[in-house]
């Protein structure tokens, strides 16, 4: 067990976190995107969907 291994295992720990994580948010966008499809399709609209007349 040298000093570079702890270095190694740090850096090696810090990118599986950062590609989880990037993983993580990429699925869990699809899944949001998916979601307001759906309630688009059954007739649920956003709020910032609206337009200027007010309808």
């Amino acid at each position: 067990m040298t000093h570079a291994f702890y270095v190694y295992a740090s850096y090696g720990f810090a990118a599986l976190v950062t590609v989880a994580v990037t993983l993580w948010t990429w699925a869990d966008g699809r899944a949001r995107r998916r979601e307001l499809a759906s309630l688009e399709a059954a007739g649920i609209r956003r709020r910032s969907a609206r337009t200027r007349d007010g309808e």
